[in-house]
Formats: C-alpha cells, sequence, structure tokens
C-alpha cells in the first residue's frame, strides 16, 4: 500500500495555489513523478510507493506545498516558474527556503509584483542594498538589469535618490551611426528601446514621459555621461561588456555623493571593437576594493521559459570545448 500525506488547505488559498486549470498542481507532478497529487474539497493528497526514492519525494513534496501555502497566505501570486524555483529549493534541503526567496517584494505595480525569484537573484538584489557599486554579471534571462531597474524606481519612490539614470553602449552605431536616417536621437532608440520597455512595465506609461521630460528619469547612450558628477542619482548601466576599458573607467569615475551604480552585462557576449572587454577587465582591477560588490548569476538564476537555461548551459559546455581544444593546439605548436 502506498504512503501518504494529507494537507489541509483554506477556500481561497487552495484556488490561488492549484492555479489557472490547475497549472501549478501539474508543475508540482511534473517535478516529482513518482508521487500521485489528489484535490478533494480543501484538502491534498499526496500518496507514493514505499521504494526509499518514492518516499523522499513524498516528503519534498509535503514540505513545497506548505512553502506555497505559506507565499499564497502572503499574497503572492504564484507561476510554474516559481513551483519549479520553490522545488529545486526543497530538494536541495538547505537555506534559504522558497518563502524566504520568493516572498520578498521589491515593487508592485499596475498588478504585478516585481520580486526575486531564485537564490541568486535575492542575493544580487540584497547586495544592491548593501554596496555603492554592484555589478551584475550573467547570462540572458537572468534579470540582472530587470531587476536593477526594479530596486532604482524602488529607491525613487522612497525618495532614497532624486534621479534615476539609465545607460548603454551603442556600440554598433559607433561607426554606422552617420548612416543611419532620422535625428540622433531616433538613432540611437534601438538601443535604449529594452530600457523603455522596462521602464514602461515598473510605472504608469502615462508618468513615464513626464518624468523624462523633467530629467526625475534620464536614459541616454554611454557618451552622454562624459564630464558629468552624479549626485544623489541611482544609476544603472546596462550591456557593459560592450564597453571599452576607457568608456568603463569614465563611468565608474562620474559617481557622486548619495548615489549608487549597479552595471550589468554578459562577460561571454563582448562585441567591442577593440576586442578588450571594459566588464571582464574591471573584475580584475576592483576585484578587492571595499563597498564593489560582483555578484555573479548562471543558468540557474534564468526565469524566461525553462528552454533558455538548457540553451544557456549547452553554448557554455560547447564554449568551454573550444577553449580546451584550442589550448590543446597551441600546447603541440
Amino acid at each position: 500500500m502506498p504512503d501518504s500525506v494529507a494537507i489541509h488547505v483554506d477556500g481561497v488559498e487552495m484556488v490561488r495555489l492549484l492555479g489557472a486549470q490547475d497549472r501549478l498542481l501539474t508543475r508540482i507532478e511534473r517535478e516529482f513523478p513518482l508521487v500521485t497529487l489528489h484535490v478533494r474539497g480543501n484538502e491534498i493528497t499526496v500518496s507514493a510507493d514505499n521504494s526509499a526514492q518514492a518516499q523522499q519525494q513524498l516528503r519534498d513534496v509535503e514540505d513545497l506545498i506548505r512553502e506555497l501555502i505559506d507565499l499564497v497566505r502572503h499574497g503572492v501570486d504564484l507561476d510554474p516558474a516559481d513551483v519549479s524555483t520553490g522545488a529545486s529549493l526543497v530538494v536541495a534541503a538547505g537555506d534559504p527556503k522558497p518563502s524566504a526567496v520568493l516572498g520578498e517584494s521589491i515593487l508592485s505595480s499596475r498588478g504585478k509584483t516585481i520580486r526575486p525569484k531564485t537564490p541568486g537573484q535575492q542575493n544580487y538584489v540584497r547586495a544592491i542594498d548593501e554596496h555603492t557599486i554592484v555589478f551584475g554579471i550573467g547570462p540572458a534571462g537572468t534579470g540582472k538589469t530587470y531587476l536593477a531597474m526594479a530596486k532604482a524606481v524602488q529607491a525613487l519612490q522612497r525618495k532614497e535618490v532624486n534621479r534615476i539614470i539609465l545607460t548603454r553602449p551603442a556600440v554598433e552605431a559607433g561607426e554606422r551611426l552617420g548612416f543611419l536616417p532620422g535625428t540622433l536621437t531616433e538613432k540611437i532608440d534601438p538601443y535604449l528601446r529594452p530600457l523603455f520597455d522596462a521602464l514602461n512595465e515598473m510605472l504608469d506609461p502615462e508618468l513615464v514621459p513626464k518624468l523624462l521630460e523633467v530629467g526625475t528619469i534620464e536614459v541616454a547612450p554611454l557618451a552622454y555621461m562624459r564630464g558629468r558628477t552624479l549626485n544623489d542619482s541611482f544609476i544603472v548601466l546596462d550591456e557593459a561588456q560592450n564597453t571599452t576599458p576607457e568608456q568603463m573607467k569614465m563611468f565608474l569615475t562620474r559617481l557622486g555623493f548619495g548615489s549608487r551604480m549597479v552595471i550589468t552585462g554578459d562577460i561571454t557576449q563582448a562585441d567591442v571593437p577593440t576586442g578588450v572587454s571594459g566588464l571582464r577587465l574591471v573584475t580584475e582591477i576592483l576585484a578587492s576594493v571595499p563597498d564593489i560588490h560582483f555578484a555573479t548569476l548562471s543558468a540557474a538564476d534564468v526565469v524566461r521559459h525553462s528552454l533558455v537555461g538548457r540553451i544557456v548551459d549547452a553554448y557554455s559546455a560547447y564554449d568551454e570545448k573550444r577553449l580546451v581544444a584550442r589550448a590543446g593546439k597551441k600546447g603541440k605548436s
């Protein structure tokens, strides 16, 4: 006879726990294939056979469901990705617990709550709170820029800073800008558009133009930072892997009193014409400087489609093989 555990859930919490069309319940069953879940009224029954592996999954599912109940009880809207994150944390059987990671809210806007969704993202967000300059380094989809911008908006709303400055290098425009049609603003718009899109998600779209007009929020290419001292500001440099060492030094020395900086990028995706990435070099130069933190995110922190994480891992493995092969050829020569 299989063993089972019955978990009581209040009616409203049960609806939020199951998700639309029982999506969250289905995700739990996918993460733990050796258990069976049955919902009847206000009770979830978790069953498994007597094998050691199945019994371990039964205990993990019980822990996961209780953690998810705690989250919905505190108003967290769960999605299937949250269930997968919670499952991995429960299986790891250590700290932090799913409720500690997924329950940490940064910003609520237009019915949507922005929060870290992995332990790596949580450490990154906390580093932004605790350090003046933070580097967020990791592959696409890990939330580097999005979370940094959410922290910037949060700091502005709390009146911790007077303005937000968002910038990124327009690498491809360096040589071809003059050949693109339109004004300078129209030429650089494609490079800054992702930042505008994120802003419109975090703030009322009607408010964003007003804040841009009065200078409370500034979105500009990196070249516009030269010669300035940025006081009482939250400054985010995106796509920093495409800076030259000189640009990175120029940007970091813009830091003024009462300001914070977050620099994000993926070292493996550098498109710098000179071949030397300012982001790669700065990790060596500033590694031991106090009040500067380097947060490294990985494929485990990808919060886009689950396939993105597997794509990142596959490319990382491919790049590693190429490096090993290249080193072997040099050794033979």
